[in-house]
């Protein structure tokens, strides 16, 4: 808000799913208990029945609505017909705020005409996952440039994102804040083990860049140690069939469980350690939620995941399926160690992972960014 007057926002994504979803859910929310008119532009072709119900329970509160329409995942000839439609869809809510999620829903936002209206971009990891000497990196690495042009407002979710993007992209000439991911404070509220529950537990999409297929293979080492831990797994999507066929190739079906799609706050009592063996990542929301719920952490060191877990926090190399059976060793043979880190990362997540204070923040870009863009017009 940069004059006191409600504004009009409207947040365009590809794919209604994962982490982003989830901070858009809940960025559209806190905005709108705020009194601004929020909408939500999104892909038709993915998400399914949840992100159906999710979007559903949301539209109530949002003035400017849903709109699904179709939007391919990699870059195609028909990214043009997918950029007008949401274009004329943009034209017809006439935002103050255009902002723009990942490196599809930033492209479009950005690519639209805006004399009135702020652009702002959010990567979520994105484009920038790319390697800048590979030829999808330079793809995209020359768009973004192309792009960042055009933006008013960069908001990072993590010093991570915001050094990647400078070191892929160069330095943005428009107005940059970072401004972390969030929790509620019924996320802070502790979650303890069912008694049957799996020493190891992971919990997110199942996608190569997530690592779950390193996790496979440290339980299967460990299993060759003589430590028959057990594993319960919550989620879904494109991995699946392979990540199930590795656990049966490993004989590991009596010690690896699929929970299946599953909220993470559901999903937390079924196990006493959480994994997190990213490959790569930005600011994993399943990292600060089972923080906030007080269960013990390993995770890959990348990303925006150090920022997180803080100095004393277990973080092994990705892809290193042995050193990752050592932290677990480590972690299931110290189980009072374990429960204190727990405990003091609960603490950091209370002071430094709110999610009004991710609302404010983001509300704040906004004021600074729409000032001075009308600065910038007298």
């Amino acid at each position: 808000m940069s004059d006191g007057r409600p504004l009009r926002i409207v947040h365009v994504t590809r794919a209604p799913v994962g982490g982003i979803f989830r901070h858009i859910l809940d960025l559209a929310s806190g905005q709108a208990a705020r009194g601004h008119a929020v909408g939500i532009i999104t892909d038709s072709l993915t998400g399914g029945e949840r992100a159906v119900t999710a979007l559903a329970q949301l539209e109530p509160q949002l003035r400017l609505g849903v709109s699904r329409l179709p939007i391919q995942r990699e870059l195609s000839p028909t990214d043009i017909f997918g950029f007008m439609k949401v274009r004329a869809r943009l034209a017809s809510l006439a935002p103050d705020v255009m902002h723009g999620h990942g490196a599809k829903g930033g492209a479009f936002v950005r690519m639209m005409s805006a004399r009135s209206a702020i652009r702002v971009y959010t990567p979520h990891g994105g484009s920038l996952h790319y390697g800048r000497n590979t030829l999808r990196g330079t793809v995209y690495g020359s768009l973004e440039r192309i792009l960042m042009q055009r933006t008013e407002l960069f908001l990072f979710e993590s010093q991570f994102a915001r050094n990647a993007y400078q070191a892929m992209v160069g330095a943005p000439p428009a107005i940059v804040h970072v401004v972390p991911n969030g929790i509620t404070p019924a996320e802070m509220e502790k979650v303890a083990p069912r008694p049957d529950a799996a020493d190891l537990l992971t919990v997110g999409e199942f996608r190569h860049i997530k690592g779950t297929d390193v996790l496979i293979e440290a339980v299967a080492e460990l299993h060759k140690s003589g430590r028959k831990v057990t594993l319960a797994m919550a989620g879904d999507g494109e991995e699946g069939p392979a990540l199930r066929e590795q656990v049966a190739q490993l004989s590991l079906e009596a010690s690896v469980r699929f929970l299946g799609h599953t909220p993470a706050r559901q999903a937390f009592p079924n196990g006493r350690q959480m994994i997190v063996p990213s490959r790569a990542d930005s600011l994993p929301y399943a990292v600060i939620e089972a923080g906030g719920a007080g269960i013990p952490i390993i995770a890959s060191g990348v990303g925006g995941i150090p920022e997180i877990l803080g100095p004393e926090g277990s973080m092994v190399p990705p892809g290193n399926p042995s050193q990752l059976a050592a932290a677990i060793t480590a972690a299931l043979g110290d189980p009072a160690k374990a429960r204190a880190g727990a405990d003091k990362l609960r603490e950091r997540i209370g002071k430094l992972f709110s999610q009004d204070a991710m609302v404010e923040g983001v509300l704040a870009g906004y004021g600074e960014a729409i000032r001075a863009k009308k600065t910038a017009q007298v």
